[in-house]
């Protein structure tokens, strides 16, 4: 019996160590892919290294990583040990209420933190960038800090500091020959949680940051709306430094310090200090930076929907510095910019146009500023979320339909049944709809016949049971943009995309098929705007202008793969990129294809509870 436990406990820890260490063993290995799938291994090769090196972007916020871990756990490391060590002295009542306040950042939900923080600082009247990002991350730091130092300061001989005095040593004598070495471990304990914490961030990240000012965690989410490979090679260098690390301080570092022990505390101060001097220096630096040039313009875009290399041109051209800030999704956007957060251009949807022009966030274009305005065909213009175009540029268009398996699922199918093809237990089990509230209710009114745009109350209801039943029968998957990868592998015969995914998905697997039912879709619209807080309102114009220049509308869409609002990028990528795939194309001609509204509160408080309700099972 003995030893059959013996076998099921190494059993069981084999289990844990593959369960916890197979993912990181596959993202190493793909980050050697040749191809950009994420699930099929095509070939060995450096490529995605390659492009690492030369990306900015993640040079940058590699940058802004650690010296924000490195100054917030130097900070908070002092704050946290000279408050453990207060605590201790202190009153009962005082201790316990202020070890109960420390304990409320370390419980409360980090979106809570987030939105709390941001506000605070628009209050302040304080420029979200590297400032803010580092302030914040002091802040939720400095807690775990005081947690990790109290118990060690706590068993301490509440009597060790009188003694040392009473010897002749002076108060700071008593605190750094004799309580501080002998509270070490809880210390470094708390600087590496500190580090771990502030180095791996994202949320309060997202939410304080602005300026351009981006960590690994933002730019990393932000390259997930897309597939690219990329992360993978950021993810195993970085696995391969905490890896030599972990091996320095185990197995080297303890050598080191048998030999020279009595000599080590004079240079750890030094490294100290020399560390957190070059970090100041160059958080100098970084502040420097934002303020070159002449002229500065923000410009706020959905994550992975530029050519960033657009942006590195029109700085030359103009002789400007560009801040490109990306979100997640237009809600997002909206919520920063309610806070106060200011910018000069942005790139939102349809109904958000349409919500931010009735709040009063935008100021009317001048298109006498906009000469290649011209380029722009006449189907993107003078739609109901703005009518006459006064205050926004068309930028992309698509579509939502049903990518297929042309050889799985068949046209007769499609034709006939519309959207309703979606709850046919003949693709039971082989379905991905796209993890959206709004275009999954669209997807259901749609089918039921009702517009997307819906009022009634009744007609939501039925739609939210369409989905129920949906739900129960054909045992979807709500994917993301995971699908993409997904779909190009085979993995489902159906996936509900939009028409700049489907685009880039067919053109990697040919077997698949794009269909926009004729019960109507949403067809949307993105656009350019420009805020009504705009400090460079001419330089607004002049990008929006360039953005719709032919060269640099091809150049866009031929990276994002969306389909461009310029005449000859448009027919270029029709007729010679994506040839033979013309069914990607906003299909105009439907009349029951609509664009979203603006949805009132108690609507879209409505359709969130039911749509949480639908996800609940």
């Amino acid at each position: 019996m003995k030893r059959k436990n013996t076998i099921f406990s190494k059993l069981y820890v084999v289990l844990c160590l593959a369960f916890f260490y197979l993912p990181i063993l596959v993202t190493m290995i793909f980050s050697f892919n040749s191809s950009k799938s994420l699930t099929r291994f095509t070939g060995f090769s450096l490529r995605w290294y390659g492009e690492l090196i030369n990306n900015m972007e993640i040079s940058k916020a590699v940058y802004v990583s650690v010296t924000v871990a490195i100054l917030a756990t130097v900070i908070s490391t002092v704050l946290g040990t000279i408050t453990a060590i207060g605590l201790s002295k202190s009153r009962k009542v005082l201790k316990e209420m202020v070890l109960t306040i420390n304990n409320f950042p370390i419980l409360n939900p980090e979106i809570v933190t987030a939105i709390g923080l941001m506000l605070l600082f628009s209050s302040l009247g304080m420029t979200k960038g590297y400032l803010t990002m580092l302030l914040a991350h002091i802040a939720f730091c400095t807690p775990y800090v005081i947690t990790s130092v109290y118990p060690k300061v706590r068993s301490l001989d509440p009597n060790l500091a009188n003694a040392a005095m009473d010897l002749g040593a002076t108060p700071y004598q008593a605190l750094t020959k004799v309580i501080v070495p002998m509270i070490k471990e809880g210390i470094f304990a708390g600087a590496l949680l500190a580090f771990t914490m502030s180095f791996d961030d994202f949320v309060i990240s997202y939410f304080v940051s602005g300026n351009g000012v981006k960590n690994i965690s933002i730019v990393v989410y932000n390259m997930t709306k897309r597939i690219n490979p990329t992360i993978n090679a950021l993810s195993t260098i970085v696995i391969v430094v905490i890896v030599l690390v972990l091996l320095f301080a185990n197995l080297i570092m303890p050598k080191l310090q048998a030999s020279t022990v009595k000599k080590m505390d004079p240079r750890k101060r030094r490294i100290v200090a020399v560390v957190t001097a070059a970090a100041v220096v160059l958080v100098l630096g970084k502040w420097t930076l934002v303020s070159q040039g002449n002229h500065v313009l923000r410009v706020y875009n959905a994550g992975e929907y530029m050519d960033l290399s657009l942006l590195d041109k029109f700085e030359k051209q103009y002789n400007c510095t560009v801040v490109y800030e990306t979100f997640e999704s237009n809600e997002m956007m909206y919520t920063k910019l309610a806070s106060g957060e200011t910018y000069d251009v942005l790139v939102p949807s349809d109904y958000m146009i349409e919500r931010l022009i009735k709040e009063e966030y935008l100021q009317a274009l001048d298109w006498k500023k906009i000469p290649n305005s011209k380029n722009l065909l006449p189907e993107v213009q003078n739609k109901d979320y703005d009518p006459g175009n006064r205050y926004s540029c068309p930028y992309f268009w698509g579509t939502v339909g049903i990518l297929y398996n042309k050889n799985v699922v068949s046209q007769e199918d499609l034709d006939k049944e519309g959207w309703n093809i979606l709850c046919d237990e003949k693709y039971k089990g082989d379905l991905y709809m796209y993890d959206s509230e709004r275009d999954s209710f669209m997807i259901a009114l749609k089918a039921l016949g009702y517009s997307m745009n819906t009022k009634n109350l009744d007609e939501i209801q039925q739609a939210y049971e369409w989905l129920i039943r949906q739900r129960d029968t054909m045992d979807p998957i709500y994917a993301g943009d995971d699908v993409i990868d997904n779909m190009i592998s085979g993995n489902k015969a159906m996936a509900v995309v939009y028409s700049g995914d489907a685009s880039y998905i067919i053109s990697e697997n040919p077997e698949l098929g794009y269909y926009t039912p004729q019960q109507g879709t949403n067809t949307w619209y993105d656009a350019m705007v420009i805020t009504k807080d705009c400090n460079e309102v001419d330089l607004a114009h002049e990008f929006i202008n360039f953005m719709l220049d032919d060269e640099n509308a091809l150049s866009n869409t031929e990276e994002v793969g969306y389909t461009s609002t310029v005449k000859s990028a448009f027919e270029e990528m029709k007729n010679g990129t994506y040839e033979g795939i013309s069914s990607y194309i906003p299909q105009i001609d439907n009349p029951k294809n609509e664009i979203f509204g603006y949805q009132k509160p108690k609507i879209k408080q409505k359709f969130a509870e039911l749509w949480t309700k639908v996800k609940a099972k």
